[in-house]
């Protein structure tokens, strides 16, 4: 509803935020005192870090899990910092909103204090870069960010304000209306339907297919699509892998999952996409982690593509079947222009056998009682105490990895949420996460490296309350790139351990020094019992799991010949 009332830009920014639904900000000062004071009449929290990348990454988590823009801000010296942490954003297709202070004209190219360029920052991780420099541009470029925030592919945007806090533009007053739109408060904002030759076409391609698999990618959970695509796969038996943004698409213990594909894979992901005569990506990209550099399935194999964005029809795989639209309404169609198929038991069995072998395979290790503790241990315990309606919250590297292949999703109110690519990012994620789904268990699980990052942010939580549940996988170092730097060192001699060993540290005993709950884990018959406290606790809390540095996780697997 629109209010034509004179106010001043500090009262008009904060009535805009929660006029679309915003509960929390996050950010590090100075930025927007005066919004701040009426940010706290209007009662929305105020989460202030201790960096901007911090900041970044919670309002990234908020968005992910809650559907709704994401906002962090920064004074002009904290940009860069503030820009760095939308990388994730940009990556992970998340709608966030970037608030910055930019010193006035006059101070520009005679080097102000503290002040570099901003655009270029911002540029390469945002869909949306607008200096505000008149409060009449306000109600414009701020129902903008909204827009492009929650359009097409959800992507972080930018809005660099006058002043090094951004003061000018907050003392300012003018008549400004306060005008919502509705849609561009959550995403998708639309539901764009797909043409019915699309639907067609695609339809005929999985009709015709002996050996169809689909790859749901994160686009299915920023479109709700889950359901959808349990139904069409279920009406023609398809198989259906995930990329790890896309894990939780599909229950683990559901016969028709094969599990996570690509780079980040179980070996069965990996065989059964590379044998099908027809790979169908959902919400999903083509590039090079979920497709194990183009060799999963190999260039030349059959492709459906149903995507948002048209520019990904055939980026990576030439002549695919596009669909463009919303990936929910999308899947619904094709289902619906489908007569039901019988089962290519050949196929099933053959994906059954590959899916069957890996679990077996892997299974000792899970139930290994291996001092240090084994991380396939650690995962099979937090797959028995995981709450039906948890979220999980998972650092890139090999926490990624072994989250993806060796938690299983057993519920369909489970979340998975993994970073896009920056490590440490998921403690502040699981922060943000929290926020906006205070109701729900949060649980982040991170190694020693990504905790590095991010851990004076236990005292955020501490101060705000955001009872999140950490579990640190701690084996004294950056475990995934051993294998490589062995190799490169071959048989000269040095101090290889020097590129990825840390000293000794208890985080437990950190979190505790902080305010925190901090629980230490030595065998692995005290990991369950340890998370299930840790469920209990009304305070942050810190599972400290120790690992060996010595375990790494299995081969990717790729076709012969690659």
């Amino acid at each position: 509803m629109e209010q034509n009332e004179t106010k001043t830009g500090a009262r008009f920014i904060a009535e805009m935020l929660q006029g679309y639904g915003v509960t929390h900000v996050f950010y590090m000062d100075a930025i927007l005192r005066k919004t701040m004071v009426d940010l706290e009449e209007l009662g929305i929290r105020r989460v202030i870090t201790h960096a901007e990348k911090a900041a970044a990454y919670m309002a990234d988590g908020y968005a992910r899990i809650s559907g709704r823009p994401g906002i962090c801000m920064a004074q002009s010296v904290g940009a860069a910092n503030l820009a760095a942490g939308l990388q994730d954003a940009w990556l992970g297709r998340s709608p966030v909103i970037a608030f910055t202070g930019k010193k006035p004209p006059l101070f520009q190219h005679r080097h102000a204090y503290q002040e570099i360029d901003h655009t270029p920052l911002f540029t390469p991780v945002t869909k949306y870069n607008v200096d505000v420099v008149n409060i009449a541009q306000l109600p414009f470029y701020l129902r903008q960010a909204f827009r492009e925030a929650t359009s097409g592919t959800p992507r972080p945007v930018h809005l660099d304000l006058l002043g090094h806090s951004a003061r000018p533009l907050e003392a300012a007053t003018a008549e400004l209306p306060v005008l919502i739109e509705e849609p561009f408060t959550h995403y998708p904002a639309f539901r764009t339907e797909p043409d019915a030759a699309s639907i067609e076409r695609a339809a005929r391609a999985m009709a015709a297919a002996q050996r169809p698999v689909i790859v749901a990618g994160g686009g299915v959970r920023s479109s709700g699509a889950a359901a959808a695509v349990v139904a069409l796969a279920e009406k023609l038996s398809i198989p259906v892998a995930t990329s790890v943004n896309g894990k939780g698409t599909i229950l683990d213990s559901h016969p028709l999952s094969v599990g996570v594909v690509g780079s980040y894979s179980v070996r069965c992901a990996n065989q059964v996409v590379a044998a099908a005569d027809l790979v169908i990506y959902i919400g999903s990209n083509t590039g090079d982690q979920v497709t194990h550099n183009w060799t999963v399935p190999p260039v030349g194999t059959a492709v459906v593509q149903i995507d948002i964005d048209p520019t990904e029809i055939g980026r990576s795989y030439a002549g695919a079947v596009g669909v463009v639209g919303d990936a929910r309404t999308a899947v619904i169609k094709i289902t619906a222009a489908l007569d039901p198929k019988p089962a290519n038991a050949a196929w099933l069995a053959q994906v059954h056998e590959f899916v069957r072998a890996w679990r077996e395979e892997m299974e000792p290790l899970r139930q290994s009682d291996a001092v240090p503790i084994r991380p396939e241990r650690l995962c099979k315990e937090l797959t028995d105490v995981l709450p039906e309606d948890a979220v999980l919250v998972a650092d890139t590297g090999y926490s990624a990895i072994w989250t993806a292949t060796m938690v299983q999703l057993r519920h369909p109110g489970q979340t998975y949420l993994r970073a896009a690519g920056s490590l440490g990012w998921a403690f502040p994620a699981a922060v943000g996460v929290k926020c906006a789904v205070p109701e729900r268990p949060v649980i982040c699980f991170t190694g020693d490296g990504g905790f590095w990052y991010h851990l004076s942010e236990l005292e955020t939580a501490r101060r705000h309350r955001i009872n999140t549940v950490t579990i640190i996988n701690n084996n004294g170092g950056l475990g995934q790139g051993i294998p490589d730097i062995h190799k490169m060192y071959g048989d000269r001699l040095g101090k290889p351990e020097e590129l990825y060993q840390f000293e000794p540290v208890s985080f437990a005993r950190i979190a505790q020094e902080m305010g925190c709950v901090g629980i230490r884990v030595e065998r692995p018959e005290e990991i369950g019992d340890a998370i299930r406290q840790a469920l209990t606790t009304n305070a942050p809390t810190v599972v400290e799991v120790i690992t060996g540095l010595h375990y790494h996780a299995p081969e990717v697997w790729s076709p012969p010949g690659n």
